[in-house]
């Protein structure tokens, strides 16, 4: 699965763009299918960094980059997907996904 496509990296807003946003939007969703962890994007530097939260052990505000879930495997050796159905959503709704 590609990960980025054309159209999405044309839709994500740089970083720095939501920074004094109170509710930012997260843009898209990755995940890995056989474990817990999720990455939710708010902004990407259009080559490799992405701003937003992580869902892991913790959930935390945080970069990550692009390389790094094009690498990654899950505990069964599952790679990073995105997820196709995912709608821009306020960080505040996410994070209630998760409580």
């Amino acid at each position: 699965m590609e990960l980025v496509t054309i159209q999405l990296r044309e839709q994500l807003p740089p970083l720095y763009a939501q920074e004094h946003e109170a509710d930012p939007l997260m843009m898209c969703k990755f995940f890995t299918p056989d474990s817990s962890w999720t990455w939710y994007v708010q902004e990407f530097d259009g080559v490799d960094i992405f701003f937003g939260l992580v869902v892991g052990f913790e959930q935390e505000m945080g970069y990550f980059s692009l390389s790094e879930l094009q690498a990654a495997r899950g505990p069964l050796g599952l790679s990073v997907e995105r997820d196709l159905h995912f709608q821009p959503t306020r960080l505040s709704v996410v994070r209630s996904w998760h409580r």
